[in-house]
């Protein structure tokens, strides 16, 4: 999960780190866009392994050579979905932690639903993302540690903002976050390998429970 500036209360958002390569998803032009989209559209209609490059450019109604323009090959372009598609998320997020006056468990509970509602609302593209994602390569994997590790830093902003007015909760440590991460990551890819991509909403009390059970445990 990750959170932004909400209201009065802020921290700064990490970028993730750099790894030597331009970020796939950073060039907002229209035929990229389109193209991403394509990816989806396609996606959605036979899978990603059974996807051309012929069918994303005939979702997208752009050429060959437009998409190659843009993207080595059918890979590249997933790459590309993976991120847009994960800061697209967050963004969500964002905007659900913003709504002002909610105490901290009630802010918890919406910036974890808007993240279930986000993947929940294209559930064979969540998916593919989930799956594919380790199956793409070492790129691609650094790529997952990278937006695993914003939505961390992004978690660890809302508990620095709920321990203001709640100091008793515990303090969130990158570590711990990264381990909140990872395993509501897990409960969501459970599901989806399970065909429950278009469920996600019902893991959100289990998710909502993890994160409190931590943040109220005594210091050890």
């Amino acid at each position: 999960m990750g959170w932004g500036d909400c209201g009065t209360v802020r921290y700064q958002m990490q970028e993730p780190p750099e790894t030597g390569e331009p970020r796939p998803g950073s060039d907002g032009t229209p035929s990229r866009v389109r193209l991403l989209q394509g990816l989806a559209a396609a996606i959605t209609e036979k899978g990603y392994a059974a996807t051309t490059i012929a069918d994303i450019v005939r979702h997208a109604r752009v050429s060959k050579r437009t998409f190659y323009e843009h993207f080595e090959d059918k890979d590249a372009c997933f790459l590309a979905s993976y991120v847009a598609a994960s800061e697209e998320t967050l963004r969500a997020i964002d905007t659900a932690a913003a709504a002002p006056g909610l105490p901290w468990k009630e802010r918890l509970q919406a910036a974890t639903r808007a993240y279930l509602d986000a993947l929940e609302a294209k559930p064979e593209v969540t998916r593919t993302y989930l799956l594919e994602i380790h199956a793409a390569g070492a790129r691609a994997l650094q790529l997952r540690r990278e937006v695993h590790q914003r939505f961390a830093e992004q978690l660890r902003g809302l508990v620095r903002m709920a321990r203001e007015d709640n100091p008793e909760l515990r303090a969130l440590s990158p570590a711990m976050a990264t381990a909140l991460v990872g395993g509501i990551n897990e409960l969501v890819l459970v599901a989806a390998e399970k065909g429950r991509a278009g469920q996600l909403r019902d893991l959100a009390d289990t998710a909502v429970e993890l994160v409190r059970a931590v943040l109220v445990a005594p210091e050890t």
